[in-house]
């Protein structure tokens, strides 16, 4: 019983910190002395986390968190680790109370989310009814 509970606490604190870093993406892509490979990183990060719109969807069993649990913890570290790390450690601090009042909706994520599906989809249906 105490490995379940250590186990979901592990849990909590590991969705609060990527919680975090996505408010410090958020700040960072915003500051004018960080590169501009790493803001276009950033903001590719951000757009997917505040994306109301999955590339994978949820409802689809196993795969559907996978986008959550893989996808995007390896786009926070490969977009942080294009900052700067003085720049990143400044806006951690800055970053504690970014989204106190809810997250912010990238609906231009959204967009490139549908446009994906929507390639994706019609070359499916291109090499199945074409070729």
């Amino acid at each position: 019983m105490l490995q379940i509970k250590l186990f979901f606490g592990n849990l909590k604190k590991k969705a609060k910190s990527i919680k975090n870093e996505i408010a410090a993406l958020y700040i960072a892509y915003k500051r004018p002395d960080v590169p501009l490979y790493a803001k276009i990183a950033a903001v590719i990060v951000v757009g997917y986390a505040l994306s109301p719109i999955d590339l994978i969807p949820d409802f689809i069993p196993v795969l559907g968190y996978l986008d959550d649990l893989l996808i995007l913890p390896i786009g926070i570290s490969f977009a942080i680790r294009l900052i700067p790390p003085k720049i990143m450690e400044e806006c951690r601090a800055e970053a504690a109370g970014v989204f106190r009042e809810g997250k912010p909706k990238s609906y231009v994520a959204a967009f490139i989310i549908i446009l994906i599906w929507l390639i994706i989809i019609s070359t499916i249906v291109y090499r199945v009814y074409v070729l």
